[in-house]
C-alpha cells in the first residue's frame, strides 16, 4: 500500500476505530442515506430488464455475458470514482481530526458487523419461540429455502451465515479500505453486492441468472480471495486455536471462499454445518446447540476487534514518519 503523511494514516486509523463505534451505537443508516441500498438499486434495475426469463434463457449466451461485464464495470468504475472524489475532497480540506469524522462517516455503510450479530442471535431467539419463527428469522439472513429446514438446520445455517459474512460484511471491505482507501472499500461493496443479487447459476425468482452473474461472482470470488483466508487467521485468534483440517473442510463447498470461515467456525466449535444436499462440514461433529450461536457470536466479535487492531497497524506502519 502507498505510504501517506504521518497525520493522514493517524487519521484512518482512528477513522477506522469510529467507525466500528458508530455500529456498536448507531448501526445502519436508514436506506434512502445507504450507498450499498443505491448500489443495489442500480443492480436490480438492470438485471430486471436483462436476465431472460428461464424459458428464453440459452445455454450458452456470450451476448448476455458481455452486459454482465460492461454494466458491472460501468458500476464499479461509477463507484471507485465517486469514492475517490470524496476521499480527495476530504484529504484536501479537513484537518485531521474532521477528517478521522468524515471518512468514519463515510466509511460506516460500507461494512455492518452489529446487523449481522443482532440477526444471528434473533434467528436463536426466534427458535426459542417456535420453529416455523426461527424459520422466518433465518429468511432475513439467506437465500435459500427455508421452508422444510429442521431447528438443526436453522441454526445450523445461522452459524454459517455469520462465519461467511464475518468476511463479506466486514474483514473484506476493511482489507480494501486498508489497502486502497475509500474507493478500495466502496468497489468491494459493489462487487459483494453484484454477487449477492446477480451471481446464481439458473434460475431465481423467474429469472436465469447464469450468464447475466457470471462475471459478477468470478469478480467476488477475486477480491473475497485474500480475506476469506484471513478471516480465517482472526477466527483462530480469537479462539487461541487452530482449525485442525481445515483445508479438506474448507474444499467442501462449492465455493472457493465461504469454505474457509464456515469450516472455521464449524471446527472450532467442534458442531456439523451443513447445507442440506450441497456440503457437510464437520460431519463428524456434534449437533449446534444455542449455546453455540453465542459462542459464534461471541468469537465474531473478537475477530473484529482483532481485524481493527492488524488494520490498524499496517495503516499506522505504513505512514511517512519524517
Amino acid at each position: 500500500m502507498p505510504a501517506f503523511p504521518l497525520e493522514h494514516a493517524l487519521a484512518a486509523a482512528a477513522a477506522l476505530w469510529l467507525t466500528l463505534a458508530i455500529d456498536r451505537w448507531l448501526g445502519e443508516p436508514a436506506a434512502r442515506w445507504h450507498p450499498v441500498v443505491w448500489m443495489g438499486q442500480y443492480l436490480g434495475w438492470i438485471g430486471s430488464r436483462i436476465a431472460p426469463p428461464v424459458a428464453k434463457a440459452k445455454p450458452r449466451d456470450l451476448s448476455l455475458f458481455l452486459i454482465g461485464v460492461l454494466t458491472w464495470c460501468v458500476g464499479a468504475m461509477c463507484v471507485g470514482v465517486v469514492a475517490a472524489g470524496v476521499q480527495a475532497a476530504m484529504v484536501q480540506w479537513l484537518p485531521a481530526w474532521a477528517l478521522a469524522m468524515a471518512l468514519a462517516l463515510a466509511l460506516k455503510p460500507l461494512f455492518a458487523w452489529r446487523m449481522l450479530h443482532d440477526e444471528v442471535l434473533a434467528v436463536e431467539a426466534a427458535l426459542g419461540i417456535s420453529l416455523d419463527a426461527g424459520r422466518a428469522q433465518l429468511a432475513r439472513l439467506v437465500s435459500r429455502d427455508v421452508c422444510a429446514l429442521s431447528e438443526r438446520e436453522v441454526r445450523e445455517s445461522a452459524i454459517e451465515s455469520l462465519a461467511e459474512n464475518l468476511n463479506d460484511s466486514l474483514v473484506a471491505p476493511l482489507f480494501w479500505f486498508v489497502l486502497l482507501g475509500l474507493p478500495g472499500a466502496a468497489v468491494y461493496r459493489f462487487a459483494n453486492t453484484a454477487d449477492a443479487m446477480w451471481g446464481y447459476r439458473g434460475e431465481r425468482n423467474g429469472r436465469d441468472w447464469t450468464w447475466l452473474g457470471k462475471w459478477a461472482a468470478r469478480a467476488d470470488d477475486a477480491l473475497s480471495w485474500l480475506p476469506a483466508r484471513l478471516t480465517v487467521v482472526l477466527l483462530a485468534v480469537a479462539a487461541w486455536q487452530w482449525p485442525t483440517g481445515l483445508g479438506g473442510e474448507a474444499r467442501r463447498t462449492p465455493s472457493p471462499n465461504s469454505g474457509w470461515p464456515m469450516a472455521t467456525m464449524a471446527l472450532l466449535l467442534g458442531v456439523r454445518l451443513a447445507k442440506p444436499g450441497v456440503y457437510a462440514l464437520n460431519a463428524e461433529g456434534r449437533q449446534a446447540t444455542a449455546l453455540d450461536t453465542q459462542r459464534t457470536a461471541l468469537l465474531g466479535g473478537r475477530a473484529v476487534l482483532a481485524m481493527a487492531v492488524c488494520a490498524t497497524a499496517v495503516i499506522v506502519s505504513s505512514a511517512r514518519w519524517a
